[in-house]
């Protein structure tokens, strides 16, 4: 008589779930520090149509970083806020699955299979419950979450978000922030200029999902690339954008770069002082008026600069360095360069030399030494060492905008063919790794 076949393993039913500890969601410890403060500067008072999926991602990165109590009570939070925004009859749904998921993997981490049983047996209630609309693929409302996550993923993830973002709209069209983030997912994909049919998307987009205010700040910025006038369109949408609770999610960011870009700086420190003084403890809004200010210091703009600009520059970067523990590198390094385009040399180069000295992972090193590249060339006019420190970044066969920087900017040096290390340059470039 044969042997009945082996029941799969719990480990092996938990591989077969879609939540986010089964969509190949992998960060490093500093990006996943700093996941965690773009997630909590998203804010929770407006009860946005993504507070679930938002406690639920909290929670997976929570995890992560070897919280596991912590990771517990938001995926607790994201239960809780499905129900309450659903707004349905039933308190649950198939927007609960992956919540389900992540609580049933939670607890086979802490060595507690018989609650992650009976996770896994509310995951399979559910889907039978709640089945999809087509037989061939997942829900859509699993599509929907795995698209919003993927979005917080890198540029890398944004095309899968954008084809689950159309999966879920192909079986449920009606949901106006899946359009919305669709198009979102659409415009982050597209590192050139956007064509007409993205520009019609976003139009289309802001008239059914009339207060996202994020999508209005991004198309108003995308009109003004192809040169129309947006100032008083601008202008009125800060006064809408002012109205609103404090997000990242608020329009905020985007509106002062457009701002910065088709309006003017200064006003653009206006609105952010304005701002800020109607919500002076909300760090993400300190964080938005730094980058202002930094901006002004930075460009260049030939008008002088008032001492008051410096100070406050510098004072806002001092203090919002202290609000980003783990996701301070490059804000250390706008302060340093702050200090040397404001005649502080001495200061800027204390920064840069005790950076280098603190023992960075090597992702956090490739930035470094790609920002102190550029300081030694333009700020302190060392040639030489500026090349030594982009070779250093280019090594670090990490994938980033900061390695392909310092790599275009050997090969331009080779190109021009004028420098004494070009032929140092050359063998270099000859045997460089590719990205990992």
């Amino acid at each position: 008589i044969s042997a009945a076949p082996d029941q799969p393993t719990l480990e092996v039913k938990l591989e077969a779930l879609q939540c986010h500890f089964t969509w190949d969601l992998n960060f490093s410890t500093p990006k996943l520090f700093s996941l965690r403060d773009r997630l909590q500067d998203i804010g929770t008072e407006e009860g946005y149509s993504w507070l679930g999926h938002i406690y639920n991602l909290q929670g997976y990165v929570h995890f992560r970083l070897g919280l596991p109590g912590d990771a517990q009570r938001f995926f607790g939070k994201a239960a809780e806020a499905f129900r309450q925004i659903r707004n349905t009859v039933s308190d649950e749904g198939a927007w609960l699955v992956v919540n389900h998921g992540n609580l049933a993997w939670l607890h086979y981490h802490n060595g507690e299979q018989a609650e992650s049983q009976a996770h896994l047996l509310r995951v399979n209630a559910l889907m039978r419950t709640y089945p999809s609309p087509s037989q061939d693929e997942l829900h859509p409302e699993i599509y929907a979450e795995r698209a919003w996550t993927l979005m917080n993923f890198g540029a890398d993830k944004k095309s899968s978000a954008a084809d689950f973002f159309q999966r879920a709209l192909r079986m449920q069209p009606d949901v106006v922030e899946w359009h919305t983030s669709h198009v979102l997912a659409l415009v982050s994909t597209s590192r050139k200029e956007l064509g007409a049919d993205i520009l019609d998307k976003m139009r289309i987009a802001t008239e059914h999902d009339p207060d996202n205010l994020y999508l209005a700040a991004l198309y108003l910025e995308a009109r003004g690339k192809k040169g129309n006038r947006i100032g008083e369109e601008a202008r009125e949408l800060a006064r809408r954008v002012l109205r609103k609770p404090v997000s990242s999610y608020s329009g905020i960011e985007p509106l002062l770069r457009l701002y910065r870009m088709y309006v003017s700086m200064d006003e653009a420190i206006d609105l952010a002082e304005e701002v800020l003084e109607r919500h002076p403890d909300e760090r993400y809004l300190k964080r938005c008026a730094a980058f202002c200010y930094k901006s002004r210091i930075l460009s260049d703009s030939d008008s002088p600069l008032e001492r008051s600009i410096i100070v406050r520059a510098i004072t806002l970067s001092k203090e919002v360095i202290p609000l980003y523990p783990h996701s301070s590198l490059k804000r250390k390094m706008d302060l340093a360069n702050i200090y040397a385009k404001t005649n502080n040399q001495e200061k800027a180069d204390q920064i840069y030399e005790e950076l280098l000295e603190s023992g960075l992972d090597p992702e956090g090193a490739q930035i470094l030494y790609n920002y102190y590249a550029k300081y030694l060339h333009f700020s302190r006019n060392e040639t030489k060492k500026s090349i030594e420190y982009h070779m250093r970044a280019a090594e670090i066969p990490i994938p980033s905008h900061y390695r392909e920087h310092s790599i275009k900017t050997l090969q331009r040096i080779r190109e021009r063919n004028r420098n004494p290390m070009c032929g140092r340059i050359s063998k270099f470039l000859a045997i460089l790794p590719e990205s990992e």
